[in-house]
């Protein structure tokens, strides 16, 4: 935030010579100076709440994106759940955090492991937070919910959905966020008291491993407990590809989280309106630049992973395959949000480049492993988070961590830059912690759903499709009416008849897809 300008009518006073109306005229002078400049600090906060509500909303709109995404991943049969879920996520998601999640976050003052003020909005807004920022942090909590759920999609009950998101983001999120963005937290590259780890804290910037680790992670426990669905793999544990049923649904929701992350990386300055230091630079540089800087960072990663899963899936399984490409470019997202705002353009392209082969890598262990995950979420975004989390500590430049994190000239920076090993040391810090807390937190919740007969479907549900089962019928209807098709829930498609000589209504045929 700008500061202030003052104005002292006696330090004006000697300007003005030694006339009768001079005082008079210091006063009046000062007032209006004192009159622009606090307009002048209103507008900044206008601009900057404007800025971080936008990005809020940007951030928002990733659940449509997670929907589509998600409902396209899925077949047809399933099609309501998922989609239930994504709404689930956010409603349930919006009340936990407004309760307790915001508080166990960003309740300062507090201790570096949890905060504890700020409950259901107590005492808000203060200087420190406005409800903007309460609106753009719960965005990314139901963002990490939202994650999750692709993970065990297909085959879980509705109550479980309820449970894991209001805990997830209530309680495990919030924690973790504490940690590392808070000003208080242990790790935390911004905190308050200067007392860092290994002198530099843990640069996350936009939530690689807050967010995406988090949301990750905690699909692998639900998605292992639970098991893979029914024939993912035969009886002899060869693969099965139970394949989505929407390829179109895909690519939407792809380039909604796309657009979306626009709010997500950039938005995650917070604040617009700050100028840098120009004796290196002209005073066109400022936070805007850096901005600007940090969505294009995004893009070249997420460009250069959907081109490179593109071509080696072109080799490892002989054809061009859509969904891939979108999840590989959602994979090189993953993996800048971590060092977004502290990379030159060029690294933000080798971080695509190998997060698309840690894609690779990690769906091939988790078929040999016949683990199941419909979306590829714990393997996307724990895995690609992961590395993107490393690549920060690798590739950080010694400028823009100053530029983004001020006030120690000598923090460390990325190894390959010249920065030493210390902020690679927290990076895997770091990477141990979150996978050990949301093992211990989540993994415990899923088993215990497990035991009480409270996690999975029953195998007849699964079979048939939880829309029909769970939620009244099917999520599309088309009647063929030539046909006099009254199947409800089935999707009929004719296909025509080869011999032109024979009667068509003999050689008419329809397919059921469901």
């Amino acid at each position: 935030m700008a500061s202030a300008m003052t104005c002292s009518a006696a330090e004006l006073f000697p300007h003005l010579g030694s006339s009768a109306n001079a005082t008079a005229a210091a006063e009046f002078i000062c007032g209006r100076f004192s009159a622009v400049s606090e307009y002048l600090t209103n507008t900044t906060y206008a601009v900057d709440t404007t800025y971080l509500l936008f990005s809020a909303y940007l951030v928002f709109a990733m659940q449509l994106g997670f929907a589509m995404l998600c409902a396209g991943s899925v077949r047809a049969k399933n099609t309501m759940n998922i989609m239930l879920t994504n709404v689930l996520d956010a409603a349930a998601g919006g009340l936990s955090y407004y309760l307790f999640g915001f508080a166990f976050a960003f309740g300062a003052p507090s201790n570096g492991f949890i905060g504890k003020h700020f409950f259901g909005l107590k005492e808000f807004p203060s200087q420190a937070f406005d409800y903007s920022y309460f609106l753009y942090q719960w965005a990314f909590a139901i963002a990490a919910a939202g994650i999750t759920s692709g993970s065990i999609a297909e085959r879980t009950q509705f109550v479980a959905y309820l449970i894991y998101s209001s805990f997830l983001t209530g309680f495990v999120y919030p924690i973790v966020s504490h940690w590392f963005w808070s000003g208080d937290g242990w790790a935390s590259a911004s905190k308050t008291d200067g007392n860092l780890l290994f002198g530099s804290g843990v640069i996350d910037f936009a939530g690689s491993g807050v967010v995406h680790m988090v949301g990750g992670i905690a699909g692998l426990w639900g998605a292992f407990i639970e098991g893979p669905r029914i024939g993912r793999f035969d009886r002899s544990g060869r693969s099965v590809a139970l394949r989505g049923h929407s390829a179109s649904l895909v690519v939407l929701g792809t380039f909604l989280l796309w657009f979306g992350w626009y709010g997500f990386n950039p938005g995650s300055f917070l604040t617009i309106l700050k100028s840098y230091d120009h004796s290196t630079r002209g005073t066109y540089y400022g936070q805007w630049s850096a901005i600007g800087r940090t969505a294009v960072t995004t893009t070249l990663a997420g460009c250069t992973a959907a081109l490179t899963t593109l071509f080696c899936k072109r080799l490892l399984v002989g054809h061009w395959n859509v969904v891939d490409v979108c999840n590989g470019l959602l994979g090189g997202f993953a993996a800048i949000t971590s060092g977004c705002a502290v990379v030159e353009p060029w690294a933000a392209i080798v971080c695509g480049f190998i997060a698309a082969w840690v894609l690779i890598g990690f769906n091939a262990l988790a078929a040999k492993l016949k683990y199941d995950d419909p979306l590829e979420a714990a393997q996307l975004h724990g895995g690609c988070g992961s590395w993107g989390i490393i690549f920060t500590g690798l590739f950080a430049k010694k400028e823009y961590v100053n530029e983004v994190y001020p006030g120690f000239p000598n923090r460390p920076y990325g190894l390959f830059m010249g920065g030493g090993g210390k902020l690679l040391g927290a990076q895997v810090i770091q990477v141990v912690v979150i996978i050990g807390w949301v093992s211990v937190t989540m993994g415990p919740l899923f088993y215990l759903l497990h035991k009480f007969k409270l996690l999975r479907i029953s195998r007849d549900d699964e079979t048939a499709g939880m829309d029909l089962t769970r939620h009244g019928g099917f999520a599309y209807i088309y009647h063929d009416e030539d046909e006099g098709s009254s199947m409800p829930g089935f999707k009929m498609t004719r296909v025509e008849p080869t011999n032109t000589s024979t009667p068509d209504h003999q050689n008419r045929s329809v397919n059921v897809v469901v």
